[in-house]
């Protein structure tokens, strides 16, 4: 099977074409993957303007389809389904991919598959990797999700733990806005950090003492907080740029303390939630995915702990519509599809 994916959950409008394989190791082919990226349209304003999203989406989509089609040398015939992320995320921008890719399904008579977006970061990993051992715990990471989710079957994830507060990626550019650094902050914050001292600056980690509300027998090592190492970043930034603007050396020390103490959080909490169940592997997926240290870190701490780490490709790491397109596979493979009636749900939950 042939499947078009579309994904313009937030700020990239992105489409890809994924082919099934008949190989159960490696299931799917990845055929093309687009993604038009409107982060210098945001820049200047410091974050997503939602109106802006949704305007941009509507001038891209049309354009990104075609260009998945010519890059995986097929046509609109040979499309035998399209998967669409119907949420979360902005509605005004879900109603642009919801919107065309159910006009392309009625018009083709083809199914269409509504995917929710986290589905999409998780499948991400069997794109890259293939099949991974189960029951595998995964790390979805990004600037609005922090969640761990339990997979013991293909396709069927359970939140076992998720971020209390501020998700990692919202804190990353939080701190990056406080330093200067720009839109997104994520990048940059990582790229300093190579260059840092990461004991200069001394930040709290986020201690948990009751149990996880969702897997009591986890003992609370499975949800995060990320709020108060942001608000003691802000206090110290405030301090020490009361009499003016941090040297290039103290800014890079900031950066990479702040992503230590961020990064272990993500790798402790991934590897207690993996040693309560039992876990054969460990996936960390989204758009903090692509962080060096966390990619680094999580491979030492496996290689430690006897425990295979899957992380997707950079190209597949950030929002994309190939993570979209693995997402609806996996849907069609367990028997699902969507009525043409369905909507985009800018709160969708996966749960």
């Amino acid at each position: 099977m042939t499947i078009l994916g579309i994904e313009t959950s937030c700020d990239e409008t992105a489409a890809a074409v994924v082919s099934t394989t008949g190989d159960q190791g490696r299931p799917w082919h990845l055929r093309s993957n687009v993604v038009a990226s409107q982060t210098d349209v945001h820049r200047e304003w410091g974050g997503v303007v939602p109106e802006l999203a949704s305007r941009q989406h509507v001038r891209d989509i049309c354009g990104v389809v075609e260009r998945a089609l010519s890059d995986a040398a097929c046509n609109w015939g040979d499309i035998e389904a399209l998967a669409v992320t119907q949420g979360p995320g902005l509605v005004g921008s879900l109603l642009v991919g919801v919107s065309f890719a159910k006009a392309a399904a009625a018009s083709l008579g083809r199914p269409v598959v509504a995917v929710h977006h986290l589905a999409g970061h998780i499948e991400s990993i069997w794109l890259e990797h293939g099949e991974v051992p189960l029951p595998a715990v995964v790390l979805v990471v990004s600037g609005g999700h922090t969640s761990l989710y339990e997979v013991r079957q293909r396709g069927v994830y359970r939140l076992i733990g998720r971020t209390r507060d501020d998700a990692a990626g919202e804190a990353y550019d939080k701190v990056a806005r406080l330093l200067g650094l720009g839109y997104p902050g994520g990048p940059v914050v990582d790229r300093l950090a190579r260059t840092g001292n990461d004991q200069a600056v001394a930040l709290p980690r986020p201690r948990f003492t009751g149990p996880s509300r969702s897997k009591p027998h986890l003992e609370g090592m499975t949800e995060f907080s990320f709020s108060g190492l942001k608000s003691a970043t802000v206090r110290l930034l405030q301090k020490r740029m009361a009499d003016g603007p941090l040297s290039d050396a103290e800014t890079a020390d900031v950066c990479a303390s702040f992503q230590r103490v961020v990064v272990e959080t993500l790798v402790d909490r991934t590897f207690s939630a993996a040693a309560g169940i039992g876990a054969r592997s460990v996936g960390i997926a989204g758009g903090v995915s692509a962080n060096s240290r966390l990619r680094a870190d999580a491979a030492a701490r496996g290689l430690t702990e006897g425990l295979p780490v899957f992380v997707p490709a950079l190209s597949l790491s950030t929002d994309n519509a190939a993570m979209i397109a693995a997402a609806g596979l996996r849907r069609i493979e367990r028997g699902f599809s969507s009525p043409l009636d369905f909507n985009a749900d800018p709160a969708l939950t996966l749960d």
